[in-house]
């Protein structure tokens, strides 16, 4: 929602599976701190600390409802005076990032001798030339960005591998990915191939992947 309505009109919830982190203050959502709670103006994912605020809400008869800092402030007419700080390289939302992407999709990734994890992985438009990774496609900070110039593309999975796997190195750092199946595989080695050249693919959107 826009700032203008906030609080009067009823937000989109994010689903709490789409987040592994609070929405504003990006703390990970774990054992220790698994409460999440929805802020009644704009529909975010937060944690308890970034959920501690009431406004009166026009969509719901000006009744007192929890809301997020921000929406807070926004509701109630103060504005942060602060400079916001300038989004470091991971700051940036997956939203923001998937919505203009060169491609993006889930794929499953694996580091040196850790276990496969999924992860949502995006390469966006303006940095056709980096791979940033989510926990999932609402989080708002990146848990990882590989910058994919010169790196070197290996796509024949060993038997051990998961199937439609391939590997990305570059000296001693080996980055693997799976995906679902081999359609998905070769759009994102399209894109891939072009990368590791410094080149970015002409028809951008027709690999969008959902």
């Amino acid at each position: 929602l826009q700032n203008a309505e906030l609080g009067k009109r009823a937000p989109r919830w994010i689903r709490d599976n789409e987040v592994t982190m609070c929405m504003k203050c990006k703390e990970p959502f774990n054992a220790l701190t698994r409460r999440r709670h929805h802020c009644r103006a704009c529909g975010h994912v937060v944690c308890w600390k970034c959920s501690d605020y009431k406004a009166h809400l026009e969509y719901d008869g000006n009744k007192l409802n929890k809301v997020c800092k921000d929406c807070y402030h926004v509701i109630i007419g103060c504005t942060d005076s602060e400079e916001k700080k300038r989004k470091g390289i991971l700051e940036i939302e997956s939203a923001e990032v998937s919505g203009n992407s060169v491609i993006c999709s889930f794929l499953q990734y694996m580091e040196k001798s850790k276990p496969w994890q999924k992860a949502w992985c995006v390469i966006p438009k303006q940095e056709a030339l980096v791979l940033y990774m989510y926990g999932a496609p609402q989080d708002v900070k990146a848990l990882a960005t590989i910058p994919l110039l010169g790196y070197t593309v290996d796509d024949t999975p060993k038997s051990a591998d998961l199937p439609h796997s391939f590997k990305l190195t570059q000296s001693k750092s080996v980055h693997s990915f799976a995906a679902d199946n081999e359609e998905l595989k070769q759009k994102w080695l399209k894109v891939i191939h072009l990368a590791v050249k410094g080149e970015t693919p002409e028809c951008q959107n027709e690999l969008q992947v959902n």
